[in-house]
């Protein structure tokens, strides 16, 4: 996953958050600001986060 990704369940709405995998983490933004800041999660607490989720 090189390129930010957001949710199929998002369609066209801009209220949403994007991920991108980098190097060991996992990038996190939110899509109406790409330039702001942007969070980053260790990958293996992002599957944990994920799994917790249940997505």
């Amino acid at each position: 996953m090189n390129t930010w990704r957001k949710s199929s369940y998002s369609s066209s709405q801009a209220n949403c958050v994007e991920v991108r995998h980098v190097a060991d983490s996992i990038a996190v933004r939110d899509s109406k600001n790409p330039h702001g800041p942007v969070l980053s999660v260790a990958e293996v607490s992002w599957r944990g986060f994920v799994r917790r989720i249940g997505a």
